[in-house]
């Protein structure tokens, strides 16, 4: 182990925390569970290692004089403020790439549980209510409509999987892309009155915050379902709530959430929504090729060499 000094700002996976823990020397949270101790460590710190939801602002950065770099394991970093990361010269770097297909193939379970009725269907069977009668029809998924709320690598990759469902593909996003064969539409609103299925997988952030609010959901309609697996941050909550107790939408299946891990009462009681606990990228295969790379990431600025993968800001 050598004597860097770095702090874990989450409670990292087994997958990352040991081979940090082999290489450097590693204060677990100090900040949150021993304040006195981290003001003494402070000083010494050169590296921050995160998740996707670390919150690392200007303020926390600016009691770790000799940080160097920040490595969040994980493809989004809207908690950290880079731009104060980037004026103290601060190198700051995600895990993009590793997750993709993860994350895109979740997408397509969350259409196909909403739509199919799966989390009901499975307690219809459980308590012993089949020989009682059928359950309700569900929807198809096959050639409906499909609008996706950003295109970038997983929105790319979840239009791949669509497209195999025959599904009719457009998407908005903050231009169009002229490589792509998908319709684009400038604006969330637009795309979503083209949709049956509305998919968010855009980037968290200031820029994107509540970008599905209620005359986007007004727009997807009374037969539309909303799926988010970016961010909870993406969607307006309280309106989403609204649309759902109203029939304004059909109904919604939703990985992330605002203020995770809590969940609205409102939507845990709903019977149109399905709800997964944040496992867009929940493999063991992804998580540990998302550690190595955070891992990699730091080796590489130790050993002065170039970064892999350092967001695209830096």
């Amino acid at each position: 182990m050598s004597d860097i000094e770095i702090i874990a700002m989450a409670n990292l996976q087994a997958v990352l925390l040991e081979p940090l823990q082999a290489a450097y020397a590693v204060h677990q949270r100090l900040h949150e569970t021993d304040p006195e101790k981290f003001r003494k460590v402070a000083p010494r710190i050169r590296a921050i290692a995160a998740t996707g939801e670390s919150s690392i602002s200007a303020e926390l950065m600016r009691q770790l004089p000799a940080l160097e770099i920040i490595s969040v394991m994980g493809v989004g970093y809207d908690g950290v403020d880079v731009a104060a990361a980037q004026a103290r010269g601060v190198a700051v770097t995600h895990t993009p790439g590793v997750l993709n297909d993860d994350v895109a193939d979740l997408a397509m379970a969350l259409m196909l549980a909403w739509a199919r009725q799966l989390p009901r269907a499975d307690r219809f069977v459980r308590a012993g209510q089949w020989p009682a009668g059928s359950m309700p029809l569900g929807r198809r998924v096959s050639g409906a409509r499909l609008g996706i709320v950003g295109m970038g690598r997983i929105g790319q990759a979840i239009a791949q999987r669509a497209s195999a469902f025959g599904m009719r593909i457009a998407y908005t996003a903050r231009s169009a892309k002229a490589d792509l064969p998908h319709r684009y539409l400038p604006t969330a609103a637009a795309l979503a009155a083209q949709s049956d299925f509305l998919v968010v997988i855009t980037p968290g952030g200031t820029g994107t915050r509540q970008l599905i609010d209620a005359e986007v959901l007004a727009a997807l309609g009374p037969q539309g379902c909303l799926v988010n697996v970016a961010r909870g941050s993406v969607i307006d909550e309280g309106a989403l709530i609204a649309a759902l107790e109203s029939g304004a939408i059909a109904g919604a299946a939703l990985d992330v959430f605002d203020n995770e891990p809590h969940v609205p009462q409102a939507l845990r009681e709903m019977d149109n929504v399905v709800l997964t606990p944040h496992i867009g990228s929940a493999t063991g295969e992804t998580r540990r090729a998302m550690a190595d790379l955070a891992l990699a990431n730091l080796q590489a600025h130790f050993a002065g060499n170039a970064l892999l993968s350092p967001v695209p800001e830096c």
